[in-house]
């Protein structure tokens, strides 16, 4: 995965004849000609750094370049920290499925869901068991009704071939 950074115009690459000034504090000092601009920045020992190009006329600042890049990284990485990757988690049942299955498959579950993970609830049907769709959906309909406290469905029961899926969300990011 490349990440692709913003490119900066830096002092005698801006091109632009007259330019917005902006200090280091933020504060502006202007529209001025170029050379004036850089005369100003080089007596700091700082950088021009052209921050809006398709300005009129074009804004640059004067800032530590260095320091500017250090810092604009920093809170890339500040904000890739409070990403939160959602998963689809799956579970299996059976149409004719013991209770003692179904509660363990449940806690299973509830522990996705309290995850904020999404859940895949599968249903697959082997041989003649496709006769019998009913106590498919009944089974799907019986899980639903255990997780509705904790989770809305994304996606109503449905047949995916010979397998009957449903999708559902933790209740907490509907919010």
């Amino acid at each position: 995965m490349k990440r692709r950074h913003k490119y900066y115009r830096l002092n005698y690459q801006i091109q632009a004849l007259q330019l917005r000034l902006i200090d280091e504090k933020g504060l502006q000092l202007g529209i001025l000609d170029r050379n004036e601009a850089l005369k100003l920045a080089q007596k700091e020992g700082k950088d021009l750094v052209e921050v809006a190009p398709n300005a009129v006329p074009p804004v640059v600042r004067i800032i530590d370049f260095k320091k500017f890049k250090y810092l604009e990284a920093k809170k890339e990485r500040e904000a890739r920290k409070k990403v939160k990757n959602v998963s689809v988690k799956e579970i299996r049942l059976s149409p004719f499925m013991g209770d003692h299955d179904f509660k363990t498959r449940m806690s299973q579950a509830e522990d996705f869901l309290k995850d904020g993970n999404q859940l895949k609830i599968s249903i697959p049907f082997r041989g003649r068991e496709i006769t019998k769709k009913e106590f498919g959906m009944e089974m799907a309909k019986k899980a639903i009704n255990q997780l509705s406290n904790i989770a809305r469905i994304v996606k109503e029961p449905h047949f995916e071939g010979r397998v009957l899926v449903t999708i559902l969300a933790s209740q907490k990011s509907a919010n």
